[in-house]
């Protein structure tokens, strides 16, 4: 399936936005300490794609086994069902961001996975009151959703970037390069500038020195230089990230991957900046 048919089936299911709505507003209003777990703050990279091979390979393994007649197949089903509980969870603190395409293809997304795992279970309960041909049906049913909503999951990273590393294609050379005078950059001001074309947001810390880190962030490319700042840490204000404005590291998700930092010095009345060497 490429991105565009995906997107034109998305727009199909407009009608599920209301619905969609409500639950995303429900997924926002867990507590933030649980969100920055299901984002996966703690592991410095984003849970959820990580979760779902158990589920996807578990249940691939049932088909197999299934496939050769063996009653294996039934401990790998329940470990996939085990396994789609908090892949769910992380997926729906994810989707709870999107908006557009990506909302309405993460929807049925999400409904595909539904549908899967109440397949599952009916089958698992099937095979236990010695129904196995039934159960095999209904797992290889799941099974075949499981592999398109895994298509659709694919097209969200790599199509529009959902959970991808908004500046990890920022390449600026390693030179210092003249961004402001020194002067316009007043108090705890968030000022945005460019660097070899890329957004800045160069500032001042609580001790006066002048600290510079990406200006967009790196979950979904919200403006940093238009968020609130708290002491030394900034708020996107798109989704609520929050980034420490000297060393960049994340300090509440839903983001993940620290902002790139430059390091800054004054030459002539005029701040310059320029990319450290490991970002």
């Amino acid at each position: 399936m490429s991105l565009r048919l995906a997107r034109r089936i998305g727009d199909r299911t407009a009608f599920l936005d209301p619905a969609a709505d409500v639950l995303q507003a429900a997924a926002k209003s867990l507590p933030k300490p649980l969100r920055n777990v299901l984002d996966g703050v703690w592991l410095g990279a984003p849970l959820h794609p990580a979760l779902t091979d158990v589920p996807l390979g578990s249940w691939t393994a049932a088909f197999v086994f299934d496939a050769v007649g063996s009653d294996a197949a039934d401990a790998a089903l329940g470990v996939g069902i085990l396994g789609a509980v908090p892949a769910a969870l992380t997926g729906m603190n994810d989707w709870s961001h999107l908006r557009g395409d990506a909302k309405r293809i993460g929807t049925l997304h999400a409904l595909l996975n539904t549908t899967g795992l109440a397949l599952n279970v009916a089958s698992l309960v099937a095979r236990r009151r010695g129904r196995r041909d039934l159960g095999r049906a209904l797992s290889s049913v799941a099974y075949g959703g499981a592999l398109v909503s895994a298509h659709l999951g694919g097209l969200m990273s790599f199509g529009l970037g959902v959970r991808v590393n908004r500046t990890a294609f920022e390449s600026p050379e390693r030179e210092w390069r003249p961004v402001v005078a020194e002067d316009e950059l007043q108090g705890q001001e968030l000022k945005r500038v460019e660097v070899d074309g890329e957004p800045a947001l160069v500032t001042r810390d609580g001790d006066g020195e002048i600290c510079a880190i990406a200006a967009l962030c790196t979950h979904l490319g919200g403006p940093l230089d238009e968020g609130e700042r708290d002491g030394d840490v900034v708020t996107c204000p798109w989704h609520g990230s929050k980034f420490d404005l000297c060393t960049g590291e994340v300090v509440a998700g839903p983001a993940v991957f620290p902002q790139p930092v430059y390091e800054s010095r004054v030459r002539d009345g005029r701040i310059e900046l320029r990319p450290l060497q490991n970002t």
